[in-house]
């Protein structure tokens, strides 16, 4: 810059040359970071949308985990019925078979005489 009359500084060709490709590279720059943006603005969109599919997907798999725990544990049950059952009816069955041979022995001296 050169001294002007009025004590202002003046501005050479140079310097606005200068100042233009300085305005021009900030442009570029703010037109670069708007396309960030915008990129950055549709990454973090479909992160968004991969977590709510990842949610849901969750709670779909823990309401199936749930369902098979609650049939698991009836199944359980049915089998501890079945389990007390048998045993009943083994002992019901030993019972029978006592019986029986008790009567077996009450007929063989019978027949042996």
């Amino acid at each position: 810059m050169t001294g002007s009359s009025a004590g202002h500084p003046r501005w050479t060709d140079e310097m606005l040359d200068e100042l233009a490709d300085s305005v021009s590279g900030v442009k570029d720059s703010v037109a670069e970071l708007r396309e960030s943006v915008a990129e950055l603005r549709e990454s973090v969109s479909e992160v968004r949308d991969s977590v709510n599919g990842v949610r849901i997907t969750a709670q779909a798999l823990l309401q199936i985990a749930a369902q098979q725990q609650q049939e698991n544990e009836a199944r359980q049950a049915e089998i501890a019925e079945i389990r007390q059952r048998q045993e009943e009816s083994d002992k019901r069955f030993e019972v029978l078979l006592s019986e029986v041979r008790h009567l077996i022995r009450q007929i063989k001296p019978e027949n042996q005489s």
